[in-house]
């Protein structure tokens, strides 16, 4: 799987353990990561995009997947349910339900792969204002173990470039 995966991602699995070092001071787990991502737009057109299905379409999926189908509940108990559509065909579900929605703060909610048979985890994202625009920072907790955090590690990359790619403006 590791060497699937490395091809596919043209990057070594491994990668996501760097990640340590890019959050400060913080000390993750092996059953957590945080990542994060300056994108130059302002707080409300990201946290649009990572709400509104027509954008979460656009940019969801660390190359090469894309997302077809995106659907979301954008309320606390409400849910979500996105496509990971992969070049062999295959697509990968991942669906949860919300437990924080602060506009254009904060999320919180439940994910879960169909891949997977572990519990779901549960993914925190923050939009905070920056001089550049806008920080997207995100804590993914609750892994099973420390090799699915590295390949959520190594996606959350992929779809934070994405995200950014989408939007390469400045801030507005």
């Amino acid at each position: 799987m590791d060497r699937a995966l490395s091809a596919v991602l043209d990057r070594p699995v491994g990668w996501a353990g760097q990640l340590r070092r890019r959050t400060g001071s913080r000390d993750m787990k092996a059953t957590e990561l945080f990542t994060s991502r300056i994108v130059r737009a302002g707080r409300d057109r990201v946290f649009a995009a990572w709400t509104q299905p027509e954008l979460v379409k656009q940019w969801w999926g660390p190359p090469p997947y894309v997302c077809p189908h995106a659907e979301i509940d954008l309320r606390v108990g409400g849910a979500y349910r996105l496509a990971n559509l992969g070049p062999d065909g295959e697509t990968i579900w991942i669906s949860g339900v919300f437990t924080r929605v602060e506009v254009p703060d904060a999320l919180s909610y439940t994910w879960k792969l169909s891949t997977h048979s572990t519990e779901p985890s549960l993914v925190h994202v923050s939009f905070a204002d920056h001089p550049e625009g806008t920080e997207v920072s995100i804590h993914h907790e609750r892994f099973a173990d420390a090799a699915v955090r590295d390949e959520h590690a190594l996606g959350w990359q992929g779809c934070l470039g994405r995200l950014s790619d989408l939007m390469p403006g400045r801030a507005s």
